[in-house]
């Protein structure tokens, strides 16, 4: 049985799950365990959209976008991506790496020169960083940068103290602050999740010489189709906003972000190349079909298959190890520039795949791409702080849906 489409997906290529090798009777379960954490009021509602041969085999809605409103969720409902924004931003920046404008060993002050001089915060005190930060340490999140919440309190401080993520100054203003912000360590030695791809984002401004939603739009948006993902929800488009939840983890969700009042309405000045897109199921496949394409999608090519393979490749160095979250070590995992990407099995994920790329958002939204298998799994809800409920819950389903 094919799964409802909206739509919004009208014009990606749809297959029956038999068709591509996939059990429609195995892939209907995806239904059974969305449905189940919306009873246990783990999640007001969902979007799941599946893709294997570069066909859609299953997109479909479940719950409500809006409780409070009682509106029900899409298959085209707009979510909050936040951290999905960073692949976009990395492939921009590889975009302009094609291009001869960049290249991924450049000292990051070639572009931001306030990052000529940078210092590292160590055991209370700040000194000169003796590595130099390069475009890929943006990339990979090796360059030192966090969110401001590691526990080192000098960095932290200054983090604080500087409002780095303030939504109402640009980019350009945040590149006059970088300068002050003491690293928590020398570029290039530990991995470190943080504001590395907002740096990045600007350095795409400095180079193309184009403000970042610009270049999103004229350079990968429009050529892929992807109307509906922005830094804000226009308002032709406000009714299909969903609200965003609080969620206590116990079967409790309050209301975190009224979709009628929500800052997203409003074209910020700040635009997050690591955080502040919103999107839809629909055109974030139409991204990672391109990406999954080796570049190329529907008729477009937007990067060389070479340059895909290098940001799907596990890029840290040796001495790094696995990605960590203060003391969760992610083993097997590693990261290419702009996705994680499984290099190894690990009690960590075990149903993952060794080779299989992606990343998530802070809301709970979640991807997945496994090219041995050549599927796309994409994920989208709307609860803070960030869970990994719906993919544990669902990727063993989908994965035994394959049948050949």
């Amino acid at each position: 049985m094919l799964s409802s489409f909206s739509a919004s997906a009208d014009d990606l290529p749809v297959a029956r799950p038999g068709d591509v090798g996939m059990s429609a009777s195995k892939l209907a379960e995806v239904d059974a365990a969305m449905e189940e954490s919306i009873a246990q009021n783990r999640i007001a509602g969902g979007v799941v959209m599946v893709a294997r041969n570069g066909k859609v085999v299953h997109h479909q809605a479940y719950g409500k976008r809006d409780i409070e409103a009682d509106l029900p969720m899409q298959s085209d409902t707009i979510v909050r991506i936040y951290s999905m924004t960073k692949a976009i931003t990395t492939a921009a920046a590889m975009m302009l790496v094609e291009e001869g404008k960049i290249e991924v060993n450049d000292p990051v002050s070639k572009y931001l020169p306030e990052l000529a001089e940078v210092v590292v915060a160590v055991d209370g005190k700040v000194k000169p960083a003796e590595r130099t930060m390069t475009v890929a340490d943006l990339m990979r999140h090796t360059a030192g940068y966090s969110y401001g919440a590691t526990g080192n309190a000098t960095s932290d401080q200054v983090f604080r103290k500087l409002n780095i993520m303030d939504r109402d100054a640009t980019l350009a203003q945040l590149q006059t602050k970088l300068g002050e912000l003491p690293l928590v360590f020398e570029p290039g030695s530990d991995w470190l999740y943080g504001i590395s791809v907002d740096v990045l984002g600007r350095v795409v401004e400095v180079v193309s010489q184009q403000p970042l939603d610009e270049f999103f739009q004229q350079r990968i948006f429009e050529p892929l189709g992807m109307e509906d993902t922005g830094f804000f929800v226009p308002a032709d488009k406000a009714a299909r906003f969903a609200a965003n939840y609080n969620s206590d983890g116990k079967g409790k969700l309050t209301l975190g972000d009224d979709p009628k009042t929500s800052r997203y309405h409003d074209d910020p000045a700040f635009l997050s190349g690591g955080g502040g897109l919103v999107s839809t199921a629909g055109d974030y496949m139409r991204f990672l079909l391109m990406i999954a394409g080796g570049g190329a999608s529907g008729g477009v090519q937007l990067m060389k298959p070479e340059t895909v393979a290098m940001m799907t490749t596990n890029q840290l160095p040796k001495d790094v190890g696995w990605i960590k979250f203060g003391k969760e070590v992610r083993n097997g995992v590693g990261f290419g520039f702009g996705f994680n990407v499984r290099e190894e099995m690990s009690d960590w994920d075990p149903s993952g795949r060794v080779g299989e790329y992606g990343w998530g958002g802070a809301a709970s939204t979640h991807y997945w791409v496994s090219p041995k298998d050549n599927l796309i799994v994409i994920t989208l809800e709307q609860v803070m702080p960030y869970q990994w409920l719906t993919e544990l819950k669902v990727k063993g389903i989908i994965y035994d849906a394959i049948e050949n």
